[in-house]
């Protein structure tokens, strides 16, 4: 099948307010090109906004009411036609005519009377290099795109890792990313940045690739030398993604480094405080706390829904933002079907959740369950 765009003509606006010109150029340019003509600067602005826009202007300097220098000046001011190539065709000769033109952005310089073969060899010289220029644009606009979707299929893999690694494989991530992308939409942020967040959510628990696996997997109660090392994987975590100039990434950092980060600022590993918390974190908390409780784990069952979004609500102002738990509650019964959509396979999960039975506890190990209520320690 032959691309429609490849066999379009090429359009060239020719604004020139002496007819026989208007007349030359229109013959000139017929074998090869479309044409517009019009007779003023009020009129060549006006064409050159019309669709199809056109392709290449040849613009003359002497007009009625705005001159060739202004109409190329606002041309080029305005985006939508700030690349579309402007020859100059003018009766004017001096070297600071032309100097001026090309300051202003023009692409070259004609002066009359025209030598027709000459015009058309810079007409479709000109016409080619804008047609590269679109075609380096379309190149380097597919190669981002492949590298966001490289990006995007890394994320992925690692969080696969992460959870074949945490002793079995679970939904969890992919729950997590629904939740995230909810939440923050709760929150009013705009579809681009929801989707952004969704994509960099699966690396928030990276860090636990550096949790030795003995106490990852381990069934009985952590130590704690065994809960500090547990404690590190948000440092661990953002240390693992590292900094990058790429949005997708440095989300993915700031939530790996700060989802145990509490409201009230006794959570770790900073112990930052309300506001101080980047808004990924705490959307990240919010969503992490509601995954683990309401998700089945080996030595421990799921909590009901009823619980676990009360348990929630109970910690605003505590260990949650109190506006992203207003998201929650606003986005809760669609956060429920994300939950009952995407189900477990539960042979070979371990107890994900690290959360020490109180009872004759350490002093430490409380405090820890204060700081992790519900969230996938």
């Amino acid at each position: 099948m032959s691309d429609p765009d490849a066999l379009k003509r090429p359009m060239v606006l020719v604004a020139d307010d002496a007819e026989d010109s208007r007349a030359l150029f229109a013959m000139m340019l017929k074998p090869r090109y479309d044409t517009r003509l019009v007779s003023s600067g009020t009129e060549a602005l006006c064409a050159a906004s019309e669709e199809p826009r056109p392709d290449l202007i040849l613009l003359d300097v002497v007009m009625p009411d705005l001159n060739g220098y202004e109409v190329c000046r606002r041309l080029k001011a305005n985006a939508p036609t700030a690349d579309i190539p402007v020859i100059f065709v003018t009766s004017r000769t001096s070297a600071k005519d032309e100097t001026w033109a090309l300051r202003l952005g023009a692409a070259d310089f004609l002066t009359k009377p025209i030598n027709a073969s000459s015009a058309l060899l810079r007409i479709s010289a000109q016409l080619a290099l804008r047609d590269r220029g679109r075609n380096l644009e379309n190149a380097v606009a597919e190669t981002k795109s492949e590298l966001h979707r490289t990006r995007r299929l890394v994320i992925r893999r690692l969080a696969r890792a992460m959870e074949y690694r945490e002793g079995g494989l679970t939904h969890r991530v992919a729950r997590i990313t629904h939740y995230v992308k909810l939440l923050s939409a709760g929150l009013g942020a705009p579809a681009a940045h929801c989707e952004l967040l969704a994509e960099a959510a699966p690396l928030y628990d990276v860090g636990k690739l550096g949790v030795p696996e003995s106490i990852l997997c381990k069934a009985g109660k952590l130590s704690q030398s065994e809960w500090r090392e547990v404690r590190r994987h948000p440092e661990i975590g953002a240390s693992i993604i590292g900094e990058d100039e790429d949005p997708l990434f440095e989300l993915a950092r700031v939530m790996a480094l700060t989802h145990h980060e509490r409201w009230d600022g006794t959570g770790y590993p900073a112990g930052l405080e309300g506001p101080a918390i980047p808004w990924p974190g705490r959307i990240m908390a919010v969503a992490d706390a509601f995954e683990a409780m309401t998700s089945t784990q080996r030595h421990r069952e799921a909590l009901s829904v009823t619980e676990a979004v009360s348990r929630i609500v109970q910690e605003s102002g505590k260990q949650f933002d109190p506006q992203v738990v207003d998201a929650f509650k606003k986005q809760v019964h669609k956060l429920i079907e994300v939950k009952n959509m995407i189900s477990d396979e539960l042979e070979g999960i371990h107890d994900l959740d690290f959360t020490p039975d109180p009872a004759g506890a350490d002093r430490d190990e409380a405090q820890t369950r204060s700081a992790t209520i519900g969230a996938s320690e």
